[in-house]
This record gives C-alpha cells, structure tokens and sequence, in this order.
C-alpha cells in the first residue's frame, strides 16, 4: 500500500511515519510497502529507500501530479497552521488550512475520476476547535460546530468538504476531532493550548514555568501515543460504519491541570510541582481551560479510546519523552 502523510515532520506526522516504519505495520490488511511524506522541511536524515520525501507545500504542482500518476491507498492529512498563528496571519491560515487542502483534495479524486481506481481512504486530523467556546454541560457527539478560531472554521470547513467527496465516491475519508495531543516539543509555536505540553517539559527538567490557567482549569488531554492509535484504527475501519458527517469525536480524557501536575510530580517523585506557578489568562482559559466531560458512546462502540486516567496519560508522555531525548543524543 502507498501511504502519504502532510505534516510529516512535525509532532504527530513524525511519529505516525515512524510507526508505519515499525517492524509490524499494517493497514486495512496490508503491509505499508511505500511511504510518501511532505512538510516544508526536508529531514535531517536519509530516509529509507521506501520512502520519497517530499520537502515543500502538499499542494506543489510536481506532488499534486505524482499523486494522480502514483495514487496513495490512504492519505494522513495531518498539516495546518495552527490557531494562534492562523489568527495573527489569516491569509496564511486561509492558504494552508483551506485552499491548499483544496488542492490535494482535488488532486486525489481527479485521479479516481480519470483512472476509475478506488477511493482512498484519507483521515483528516480535525480538531475539537470547532466546537469554540462550550459551556459547563457535557460535551455530546451531536455536539454543533460553534468555532471562535479561524483555525476552527478551516477544519470544520474541511470536514464538510471531505463528507461531500465522500458522498461522490471520489473519497473515502474521515475527519478525527482531536484534543490537545501532549506533550508537543517546546519549539513549537503558534498553539493556544501550548501550555498543555509546556507543563510536562517544565516538570521533566525540574524549570520553572508560569502557566496561563489556573489548576482548576479543565482539559481534553490526549497522548501522542494514543493520537496514533486512533488515527491508524479510522484508516482501517470499514466504510459502512461511518456515520454520515464522516466525522468521529475520539474520546477524550477530561481533567485539570493541576491533576495532570499532581500526577506528573508523583511518577518523577518529587516535588516537581513547585516550580509551576499559575497566572490565568482569562481568554486562553475561557478557550481551553473550562471544558466539561465529552459523552462519545458511539466512537467508543466504534473501537476508539481514550488514555484510560491521569496516570496512564502521563505514564505514556514520559515514555514517549524518553524515546525523544534518546533519539536526539543518536542523530547528535
């Protein structure tokens, strides 16, 4: 199977590649045999010879024309501008998030109108954005679009777009509404909820770190680890259990930042949390800090999950941090 993930290279998109890369890897039955991976920039490393590396827009001409040539199996549609950066530069939020996404999307369905092959399967990584500012009631997965972000708008946008390709037999894709996935490098920028990750990487290191929420403040938290999970079990899930907006709402871990802290401080054992202090941002925290529990039955029926408690959740970021600091000491 030809597999093309946008956003290779950043924090999910590496991961993800790396895991298809792993010694046991399949999708819908089959063995990833090819890889084709796109970010703006081009690895550090070489890549195996079973992957073409692509350094630039996912909406280049020259890739646009290999994927009809060379049509991928399922696509991982991961790239985007992230919020805050989408709302400091709106056209450029606009051209990534939207008419980019156009493009490739174009793309992959020009190549099942002209050549008749099947529809690939694309898993489009949505965000809960799109749902803006909620109030204290549970989250449900009727839940209606309400998005405060620009950043909101494009994904909600996109998965109304893939629902329509869909519905033509053009594509077969799906949209995931993901949480905050943590714990994000620092070097990131431009996500609102970055204080999601910062938290960790302070308490790993033993830095001090001034939170923009206070610790009662609630989260949707996510690992990395179980990102990926979710997004390779959408990739193989037949067609005939996708509900019609072709979106699902995994489910996610809801808790507060000082839960995550307490739990973060209790698996390094010590008194980590001491260097957090908290300076509440009253729009970062109305956006990201007051969010109620998330009722998924039919996600969950559908083979989704979430990382099961607090603990788990930090068990799995601290592994995955391990995994990091030692890869980056390998590759100097």
């Amino acid at each position: 199977m030809h597999v093309l993930i946008t956003g290779a290279g950043g924090f999910v998109g590496a991961a993800l590649a790396r895991r298809l890369l792993g010694p046991s890897p399949m999708l819908a039955g089959q063995r990833p045999v090819r890889l084709t991976l796109v970010d703006r920039m081009a690895p550090a490393q070489v890549p195996p010879p079973s992957v073409r590396w692509h350094a630039g827009s996912f909406a280049a001409p020259a890739l646009l024309q290999a994927m009809r040539e060379d049509p991928p199996g399922c696509v991982f549609h991961l790239a985007s501008v992230p919020g805050a950066l989408a709302e400091r530069d709106p056209s450029l939020g606009v051209q990534a998030n939207l008419l980019d996404t156009v493009a490739l999307l174009e793309a992959l369905a020009g190549g099942v109108r002209e050549g008749g092959g099947s529809a690939p399967r694309v898993v489009f990584a949505s965000s809960v954005a799109v749902y803006g500012a909620v109030g204290p009631s549970p989250v449900s997965e009727s839940q209606a679009p309400q998005p405060l972000l620009s950043y909101g708008t494009h994904k909600w946008a996109t998965e109304l777009l893939l629902a329509d390709y869909s519905r033509r037999g053009e594509l077969d894709a799906c949209s995931l509404r993901l949480p905050g996935v943590v714990a994000r490098p620092s070097a990131e920028t431009g996500h609102g909820s970055a204080f999601m990750s910062e938290i960790f990487h302070a308490l790993r290191s033993g830095q001090s770190y001034t939170c923009p929420v206070s610790p009662q403040a609630t989260a949707w938290w996510m690992s990395l680890e179980r990102c990926l999970d979710n997004l390779l079990h959408a990739a193989q899930l037949s067609a005939t259990t996708m509900p019609l907006s072709r979106c699902w709402q995994p489910p996610v871990l809801q808790a507060s930042v000082g839960a995550v802290v307490q739990a973060m401080a209790q698996s390094l054992g010590r008194d980590a949390k001491a260097g957090i202090r908290y300076a509440p941002d009253p729009h970062i925290e109305a956006l990201f800090g007051r969010l109620p529990t998330m009722q998924t039955p039919q996600a969950e029926a559908a083979g989704f999950a979430h990382d099961g408690s607090v603990q788990a959740l930090v068990e799995r970021v601290m592994r995955h941090l391990g995994i990091a600091e030692q890869a980056a000491l390998l590759h100097g």
